[in-house]
């Protein structure tokens, strides 16, 4: 299927923002949706499926409705995602948001006004955060279980809902032995809660979150430290939760006190705890999956919202995981069938008669 589209009046700075350097934005969207894109000047042809070639010129009639300044890889990696999902659903134009379809779309109230769930389980995520006082999201890296919880907390932090954020997540490092850290406990929890950090930042800005930690709106609270605090009216972060004991776990549990919400996260798949040791996260979402006031939810491969790479490296993870446990079914020996007891009793009694 071939589809064409000529912007009109030209814009030669516009167009470039859209093309990108190196035409790189286009190249990016003939990957992303398995399309050619040619160009002449204003003029476009998208040569594709019948889903993908109209879907790829909508995705560049959108960028050139942006392309006021040069965009961003960010912001064409979403854009192309959410074309890569409509594809997927059967549908050759940008469909109504998954939240809104499932009665309101939810907003939260923070510097990035288009933060919104970007697949039905981050849609799903979401709501379960905000309908539930303790929730546990599972999945590997660039789901966006950290920066959605994240999210959250400064949307409540916001609303007056709650009256500070703590973050922690448990002090362990990932195969590699820093040694001790100098500092005060800040300084020394700092490296530790570098992704939390990074979300903050971005959802409120550095000077806000430089004043929110001044006046204690924003508190950093490593996992060792929580044994004996009751926290009331905050919202609490467990980022790392893989790396928890069920000890661990079940002490931060228990901390939560009135008008408190709880988000723990975690990558199963990135346990850093001795070899042979339970994961608390793990003993967590067995233990508590039907306790009412707990959500449970299980991101995937197709919930990556980062660099494509990204969800391709999990994919090949996750194929190589199912072959190496296919194999090592495979090779485990069969036992022996083992004869009723009264046989054994039989040739032991037949022995004895011989001798």
């Amino acid at each position: 299927m071939i589809v064409r589209h000529a912007f009109s009046p030209p814009d030669n700075e516009r167009l470039a923002h859209v093309c990108g350097a190196l035409d790189e934005n286009l190249r990016a969207i003939e990957q992303g949706l398995n399309v050619v894109v040619t160009r002449r000047q204003e003029h476009f042809r998208v040569e594709g499926g019948k889903l993908q070639a109209p879907r790829a010129l909508v995705l560049i009639e959108a960028l050139y409705a942006r392309s006021g300044r040069p965009i961003d890889e960010e912001q064409l990696q979403l854009m192309l995602y959410e074309a890569q999902r409509d594809v997927i659903q059967g549908h050759a134009k940008p469909v109504a948001p998954a939240e809104a379809a499932a009665g309101g779309e939810i907003v939260l109230h923070t510097r990035r006004a288009n933060l919104v769930g970007r697949t039905p389980n981050q849609v799903q995520y979401l709501r379960q955060i905000l309908s539930h006082d303790i929730t546990l999201g599972l999945g590997p890296a660039g789901t966006g279980k950290t920066f959605l919880a994240v999210a959250c907390a400064v949307d409540a932090l916001e609303r007056a809902s709650v009256q500070r954020i703590v973050l922690t997540r448990p002090a362990v490092e990932a195969g590699e032995r820093l040694g001790f850290l100098p500092g005060d406990l800040s300084q020394k929890v700092d490296p530790y809660l570098r992704p939390l950090y990074d979300a903050l930042h971005d959802l409120m800005g550095y000077e806000r979150v430089t004043k929110a930690f001044e006046r204690g709106a924003i508190e950093i609270a490593p996992l060792a430290f929580m044994r004996g605090r009751t926290l009331n009216h905050a919202f609490v972060i467990l980022d790392e939760a893989q790396n928890t004991t069920p000890e661990q776990m079940k002490m931060f549990l228990t901390r939560i006190g009135f008008g408190t919400k709880a988000v723990v996260t975690g990558d199963l798949t990135q346990v850093d705890l001795p070899r042979g040791a339970r994961s608390g996260l793990a003993d967590a979402s067995d233990v508590l999956r039907d306790v009412a006031g707990i959500a449970v939810t299980q991101f995937g491969s197709a919930d990556v919202v980062r660099h494509p790479l990204v969800a391709r490296i999990v994919e090949a993870y996750e194929a190589a995981g199912a072959r190496n446990d296919a194999t090592a079914q495979a090779d485990r020996p069969e036992r022996a069938p083992v004869a009723p007891a009264s046989f054994q009793e039989g040739r032991r009694g037949a022995r004895g008669a011989r001798s």
